[in-house]
């Protein structure tokens, strides 16, 4: 099935010669008139690069400042400090030394399409209104970090990052798709027969698996491909450390979909590119993969979860539970703790049923928690299997640790799912056309960052 949620919002990364590669080509064409000239970016010649090229003088932009001016618009140190904190406060991991150089020198070329997304947006007089700024700020706070917007900016300073910052990147988002709304989504058309023509093809898939994948996509040249497969290895690294995918995703991968944490949606494997399929095959919820070389770079993919097309899922049956815990003092051992927990499992299980519960626990000095919409996909998978395997009234087995206490959940209700039927034909017309109106966003930016006028110091 194709992806049934598209993004249209883009945080790309910019690709581009480094200051150094294009003194080699100039240097090596002034020393040798005869050496086929690379054409324009206009006449969409091929760079020719002759052999034995000879290195004038040392530019290495890995040891500039993370200071640029972008079309007379500054971005500063500062600038990149406080997006680099608010990536780094997302990972459970620290990174080494060289990956923080690495991730700050990608976020300057974040910060450097993000000026240019806003510059033009109001070289269009395409507005983004403060107000609105402040809402989406508001929402952040209330969905992505769980607080009021004055914690967040609290939270913002503690770790070393500013609202300015964080706003920032939301008005270059919404400046972005106030361009895209007037310059590229008017001019994409799907028609109603490709719509129907690939909800046919669903249906003939009923019954087969498609997955929800997070794909980090790194471009690669024949030239780049050793150093961008490294820069893979070391994000699968981090990432094994602990290191959020969705963060990496959003700084280092280069496709459309970084905005959203590198998540490609629901697809079937038949969709990929036969690499991608090949290394997706057989993984394990909770997977990594990679990096796997496609014909334009290096992919990393994390399998977040797996389904059937157009086919009920009992994960996606709404539990009403009971969570019943008890806490062990402090300094006992774990022979005290197995026993205790046992003792709790067996008084729960003669509870009979959810109606009692809570006078049992009371007896036992156990806390009861209630929550009626529990998405049993949403629980960790060792304890989904054990949950949809309960009748009602029954309890799952003890868990939990000696620090944390243990406990066990009561299956009080389920409301199992319908029979999925697919998106819509208007959902599956919006995706086909989301799709469209990213490749042609993707050509937009590059000629944006063609045609900007930078200055590094």
């Amino acid at each position: 099935m194709k992806k049934i949620t598209r993004i249209s919002t883009l945080r790309k990364i910019v690709l581009g010669l480094s200051v150094a590669a294009v003194a080699t080509v100039s240097a090596a064409q002034s020393a040798n008139p005869g050496a086929a000239e690379a054409q324009t970016a206009d006449s969409q010649g091929t760079i020719s690069i002759p052999d034995g090229v000879q290195i004038f003088g040392k530019n290495d932009p890995n040891h500039r400042r993370a200071t640029a001016i972008v079309n007379g618009d500054i971005i500063t140190g500062t600038d990149v400090e406080q997006r680099l904190a608010l990536v780094l406060s997302a990972n459970q991991a620290k990174p080494s030394a060289e990956e923080i150089d690495r991730l700050r020198l990608q976020i300057l070329r974040n910060l450097i399409d993000e000026t240019l997304q806003i510059q033009e947006a109001k070289a269009q007089d395409l507005k983004v209104d403060d107000d609105e700024v402040e809402q989406t700020y508001q929402r952040v706070a209330l969905q992505n970090f769980r607080q009021d917007p004055k914690a967040l900016d609290a939270y913002l300073g503690r770790i070393g990052s500013s609202p300015a910052s964080l706003k920032r990147q939301i008005r270059g988002e919404m400046a972005w798709q106030a361009v895209l709304r007037r310059n590229v989504q008017p001019f994409v058309n799907v028609s109603q027969g490709e719509v129907r023509e690939m909800m046919d093809r669903m249906k003939a898939a009923k019954g087969t698996e498609e997955y929800r994948l997070g794909e980090i996509f790194l471009a690669a040249t024949a030239e780049t491909r050793p150093q961008v497969a490294e820069n893979a290895r070391k994000i699968i690294e981090q990432l094994q450390k602990g290191g959020s995918f969705v963060a990496y995703a959003r700084q280092y991968s280069q496709a459309s979909t970084a905005a959203v944490g590198g998540d490609l949606g629901w697809i079937r494997l038949a969709q990929l590119p036969t690499e991608l399929a090949t290394a997706a095959q057989g993984l394990q919820n909770g997977q990594l993969v990679g990096p796997v070389e496609t014909s334009g770079g290096f992919s990393i993919l994390y399998l977040i979860d797996k389904r059937q097309v157009l086919t009920a899922d009992p994960r996606d049956a709404l539990l009403a539970l009971k969570q019943i815990s008890i806490d062990f003092p402090a300094g006992t051992t774990e022979a005290q703790a197995t026993k205790r927990a046992g003792e709790f499992a067996t008084a729960m299980k003669n509870a009979r049923g959810c109606g009692n519960v809570d006078a049992v626990a009371q007896q036992l000095g156990a806390q009861v928690v209630t929550n009626d919409q529990v998405r049993a996909r949403d629980l960790p998978a060792q304890l989904q299997d054990a949950l949809l395997a309960l009748s009602l009234g029954e309890t799952s087995p003890p868990f939990g640790t000696i620090k944390d206490g243990v406990r066990v959940l009561m299956l009080c209700g389920r409301d199992d799912p319908k029979v999925d039927s697919g998106p819509t034909f208007e959902q599956m017309m919006s995706q086909i056309e989301d799709d469209r109106v990213n490749k042609r966003a993707q050509a937009y930016l590059r000629d944006l960052r063609r045609d900007a006028v930078i200055d590094y110091n």
